[in-house]
Parts: structure tokens; C-alpha cells; sequence
């Protein structure tokens, strides 16, 4: 090979030692560092020849980067996508009669591996009437410890040019067995349906598209737990099924820097999501085989001056089938009753964020009806509910990393689908704290809660704690 690259080739000759080169390459001859060295050694050579001026210059490598001039656009007049690096100029390797490209990527160049853990530790100070019973919360009780709330995993990248895969396990206390567990949270693909990848069909088990909070990661959120009000929808805010998204690549970029400037946005649902799920919820078979359907609005505006305000519209309606248990209320024990089938499950919601830009709001309504056990606890039918939250903030940069304090007020009532018999539940609470990220890869949470009155739905006869505080700790590193 080195006597190869003694003598200035030819243009032909040229053509055919890239070639050569590549094929030595992929067969693993060369290592691409020795590739590289002898394509520049052939093209300065080139360059150097007597005849240089008039031959043909060895083409650029695959991988090398394209050029862009100082103005951010491509030499050829092409904007350069400021999102995505330059990609590498081949059309000088693409020659008549011979086929000439980049070698396939390994797995490991389009799949990307990320995660974040969190650990709580919750003090309850005093409450009145029964145990405090905080659904997704194992940490929130009279026996207090430190609780491995979330240790995720996340394996997610483009295999293709149109399909994007996502999977995300989860390591954390199981509020049933009362043990740690290993499951998956998401397990879907995105096929893009249009090279700008504006409508996408996503396909698995994924977050349904109803409210704002439930999308948004909890890695984001400032609060310990989302509202139970939007939560109690959809518990643990996965379910598996079809669902379609739309967004142009403008907004899809917006929904980004939502996130990416530490706006803790939702992430990129689209801003029109339809879409048909089991309806049964998290890791659990469909038990009616009749599907919920849901459909979403939503849109990030930006305002004069850079502000954003995001405004969202979702609603989803099916039949769900809640888990029965014997209840034995010193009469005898009995099971309520519901139909086979399930009972009308629905519900809209509306959404209005202004982006803390320093100050931000959160709120969030819901109105619908759902399974709910009745008074005389002898059976579960569709009762009316309604709930939501608002939420302050205020994101204060740079001070020794970033704060973000906030308080937050939330509201339910009606039927906890989800719990065994639907028992009928009220929440009303106070959630103060703050949020302080010293780096990037790690922050510290704060959170004081006063309930004013939460229903236990973990035994019946469902009865409620009344004025209970709660001091929550949390560290989260995220990698």
C-alpha cells in the first residue's frame, strides 16, 4: 500500500484506490484512523503533482464532515439544519458506472443509552383519621424509609430512516407486592409515514396522550407526584396501543426546546394526537376487548420576546373494568357487582402552561364520569368526577445552578378506577417546595405537603385522613 501512494495517481486511478481503500476498510484491513491517513496522503499528493490542477482530486471520506461557511449555510446553498450535524458530501464518490457509499453504520451509532434514579425519603408529621394512603407514592406513610422511587433505563434511537425505537425499564418499590421490581415502562416504535418525519404512527406500550402533567417526565417535574385529578385517568400514564401523531418539523423543534432549556416542557406528543389503547392501564391485558379512543390538541406558542405558552384540549372515552375484592362492612361480607363488560369511562380536559421565563403557571381541569363504587358499596356504575391543579413557579438561573421553587394546589373527586372496587376518593392539597440542580447531572428536591383531606382507597370502608403534613426529600442523577 505504501508503494501504492508513491506515484501520483491518475484521476482514474484515483477513483479506483478510494475504492480499493473502502473495501480494505470494510473488510476490516484497515482500521478507519488508517483509511482516513491514506485518503488525505493520496489527496495531497494529488494536489502536489505536476498535473494536479488538471486531474481529478481525490473525493472527501465518508464520515467527513461537509463543509458550512460562517453564515451556518452549506456550501451549494443548502441551510445547514442547526439541529443535526453536517452531513458527509458523497457526490463526488458517485461516479458512472461504479457505486460508491458510507458503510453501514454499527448499532451503537444510531442507538443511545441514558437513564436517571431517584431516591425519597418522606417524614409524616401528623395526620388525623385513617392511615394516609398516597396511591403512587410507597414512600408516603406512617412507616417511613428511603424508597427507590424510579431507576430507569432507556435504550431509544433511529434504526431506519423511518423507524425510531424506545424502551424503558424501571427498577422501583411496588406499591402492591410491597417489593422492589424490575418491569418495563414503554416498548414501542414510531414509523414515520413522510421523510420529515411530521406524521408518525406510534405502535407498543407508551404514554397515552390525555392532559399535559401525565406526559411530562417525571426526570422534569418539579412536584414529587403528578395530581391525582389527570393521574387517576391513566395510572402510571402508559397503556399499549396505536396512536397517531402530527406536528410540523418547526414545532416538533419548539417541543424540544421546551425541554432542552430547561423549560420542563411535556416533550413532542404532536400537536393533533389520536389514537385507540387497551384501556386497562400500566402492564395489564385488555379485559373487555372493546379499546379506549382518545384524541389530542395541543400547541406551543411563542410569543413577542421569546415567552411561550402552551394551550391543549384532550379527551378519551371507552369502557373500563375495575377489579373487584369481598368488602365486609359488620354485616357480612360481600363483592360489589359491575357489569362484564366494564362502565362508561370518559373524560376532556383542558391545558393552559406559560413557561417559567422566570414565572411560570401550571393548570389543568378535567370533567367526566367513570366506574365508581355507589353508597350502599353493592356495585360499581359510571359516576360523575372532576378535579385539576394549578401550579407556581418561578425558575431562578445561575445562582450556584438553577432553583426552581413552586406551590401547587390540587383537587379530585370521584371514582379510583383503578383500586380495587372504585371506591369513591377525595383530594385536597397543598404542595410547597423547591427544586435545586447544582450540575446537569444531578438535583435535589424539597417538598412540603398539607392535606387538607385524602381518602384511603387502599381497604375498605374508605374513609379519610384529615389535616396531615408530610416532609419529602429527594436526589435524582441523571446520566
Amino acid at each position: 500500500m505504501g508503494a501504492l501512494m508513491v506515484v501520483p495517481p491518475a484521476p482514474a486511478a484515483g477513483e479506483a484506490m478510494l475504492k480499493l481503500l473502502q473495501v480494505l476498510r470494510d473488510r476490516g484491513s484497515l482500521t478507519e484512523a488508517e483509511y482516513q491517513m491514506l485518503v488525505e496522503a493520496a489527496a495531497a499528493d494529488t494536489r502536489n503533482s505536476p498535473n494536479g490542477s488538471a486531474g481529478t482530486a481525490m473525493p472527501p471520506a465518508p464520515g467527513t464532515p461537509g463543509l458550512v461557511d460562517a453564515g451556518g449555510t452549506k456550501q451549494g446553498g443548502k441551510p445547514a439544519d442547526p439541529q443535526m450535524p453536517a452531513k458527509p458530501d458523497l457526490s463526488a464518490t458517485a461516479t458512472k458506472g461504479t457505486s460508491v457509499g458510507p458503510s453501514k453504520p454499527k448499532w451503537f451509532d444510531t442507538i443511545s443509552f441514558r437513564g436517571y434514579a431517584q431516591i425519597r425519603y418522606t417524614e409524616v408529621i401528623d395526620s388525623e383519621g385513617e392511615p394516609l394512603n398516597v396511591p403512587n407514592d410507597a414512600s408516603a406513610s406512617d412507616a417511613s424509609s428511603f424508597l427507590l422511587r424510579r431507576g430507569r433505563l432507556i435504550l431509544s434511537g433511529d434504526v431506519t430512516q423511518r423507524l425510531f425505537v424506545y424502551l424503558q425499564s424501571d427498577f422501583n418499590a411496588s406499591l402492591s407486592s410491597g417489593e422492589y421490581t424490575l418491569g418495563m415502562r414503554d416498548y414501542y416504535g414510531d414509523l414515520a409515514l413522510d421523510a420529515d418525519k411530521e406524521f408518525r404512527v406510534r405502535i407498543g406500550q407508551s404514554k397515552v396522550p390525555f392532559g399535559w402533567v401525565n406526559l411530562q417526565s417525571s426526570q422534569n417535574r418539579a412536584p414529587m407526584e403528578r395530581p391525582d385529578a389527570l393521574n387517576s385517568a391513566v395510572e402510571g400514564e402508559r397503556d399499549i396501543g396505536a396512536f397517531g401523531y402530527w406536528a410540523p418539523a418547526e414545532v416538533r423543534n419548539r417541543f424540544r426546546d421546551l425541554v432542552r432549556l430547561g423549560l420542563k416542557g411535556s416533550g413532542d406528543y404532536g400537536v393533533a394526537g389520536v389514537g385507540f389503547y387497551s384501556g386497562q392501564g400500566l402492564n395489564r391485558l385488555d379485559l373487555n376487548g372493546e379499546p379506549h379512543a382518545v384524541a389530542r390538541l395541543s400547541y406551543p406558542w411563542k410569543l413577542a420576546g421569546g415567552q411561550y405558552l402552551e394551550t391543549g384540549l384532550a379527551a378519551y372515552h371507552g369502557d373500563f373494568v375495575s377489579g373487584v375484592s369481598s368488602i365486609n362492612l359488620g354485616s357480612g361480607a360481600f363483592t360489589p357487582t359491575r357489569p362484564s363488560n366494564g362502565v362508561t369511562d370518559e373524560r376532556i380536559a383542558a391545558t393552559l402552561v406559560w413557561y417559567p421565563q422566570p414565572f411560570g403557571v401550571e393548570a389543568e381541569w378535567m370533567v367526566g364520569r367513570g366506574p365508581e363504587l355507589v353508597p350502599d358499596s353493592r356495585s360499581i356504575e359510571s359516576e360523575f368526577l372532576h378535579g385539576g391543579y394549578v401550579q407556581l413557579a418561578y425558575r431562578i438561573e445561575q445562582w450556584h445552578g438553577d432553583w426552581y421553587p413552586f406551590v401547587r394546589w390540587q383537587y379530585f373527586d370521584g371514582g379510583r378506577k383503578f383500586a380495587s372496587n372504585a371506591p369513591h376518593s377525595i383530594v385536597n392539597e397543598w404542595d410547597v417546595g423547591v427544586e435545586w440542580q447544582p450540575w446537569p447531572e444531578f438535583e435535589v428536591s424539597i417538598s412540603y405537603t398539607h392535606t387538607l383531606e385524602r381518602t384511603n382507597t387502599r381497604s375498605a370502608p374508605y374513609g379519610a385522613t384529615e389535616d396531615a403534613d408530610r416532609l419529602a426529600f429527594q436526589a435524582q442523577f441523571n446520566f
